[in-house]
């Protein structure tokens, strides 16, 4: 029995490292800078949004949701765009940078609702 239970433990283990193994990091504008491979950006898209989705690519830019530097990183993403994508909204978008341009990878942007994610404001008396 006590075997069993090991061998179940190690398989557990085994498939989360596989699957954890693949996570991309999470960055964002103002820590993009160095990171080569595919990482998974965070930010606030700041206009104007150019392009076509499915033509050559959608271009914008993406600069940190907290504000906390002026970076802006520019962006090409091809791909179906959620209803809710436009200027001010909180995005993730995965990809890699080539030539100073993040290059998203198709079908990887999802937006977020920033008012979703924000503490709920007191009511009033």
């Amino acid at each position: 029995m006590v075997a069993l239970s090991v061998a179940a433990v190690l398989a557990v283990f085994l498939l989360y490292t596989s699957i954890a193994g693949q996570a991309r990091p999470t960055v964002t504008p103002g820590t993009l800078a160095g990171h080569t491979a595919r990482v998974s950006l965070v930010g606030e898209v700041v206009g104007p949004v150019t392009g076509d989705a499915h033509a050559g690519g959608m271009r914008f830019r993406l600069r940190d949701i907290q504000g906390t530097t002026k970076r802006t990183v520019p962006v090409v993403y091809t791909g179906t765009v959620p209803d809710l994508f436009k200027p001010t909204r909180h995005i993730t978008v995965d990809g890699s940078v080539r030539h100073g341009t993040f290059v998203a990878v198709p079908g990887t942007l999802v937006t977020k609702c920033p008012s979703k994610y924000e503490a709920a404001k007191p009511a009033d008396s």
